[in-house]
């Protein structure tokens, strides 16, 4: 399960974000996840959960995660059309190629830090 170590990571990125900006509490992080990056969206609320609510928390105690999909976007080499990862796989639905990529849907990216 990678989902706490990224859940970790998130945390110590956002607590120091909170020292920069002089933060006394986090109330929501939202975060941009794709939908082809692996992460277990049940796993990592669980282990967000867990994580903040315990005692070395800090200013992350008792916040909430959001999460919003980015979806997986490929691109033929051979008729540089792009398409939906997820419902076509490795094959261009418009030209029948295999020569194809993926352009975006495996980020995690930090969006938003809500907080006073």
């Amino acid at each position: 399960m990678h989902e706490l170590g990224i859940v970790t990571h998130v945390m110590k990125t956002v607590k120091e974000v909170g020292r920069e900006q002089n933060l006394t509490r986090v109330s929501a992080v939202t975060l941009e996840v794709g939908e082809v990056s692996g992460v277990v969206f049940d796993y990592l609320e669980s282990c967000w959960k867990w994580s903040v609510n315990r005692a070395d928390a800090g200013i992350l105690r008792d916040s909430v995660l959001r999460c919003q999909i980015l979806p997986g976007v490929s691109v033929c080499e051979d008729c540089r059309k792009t398409y939906a990862t997820v419902q076509h796989g490795k094959t261009c639905p418009y030209c029948g190629g295999e020569s194809t990529f993926l352009v975006s849907g495996n980020e995690l990216n930090i969006k938003e830090i809500e907080g006073v």
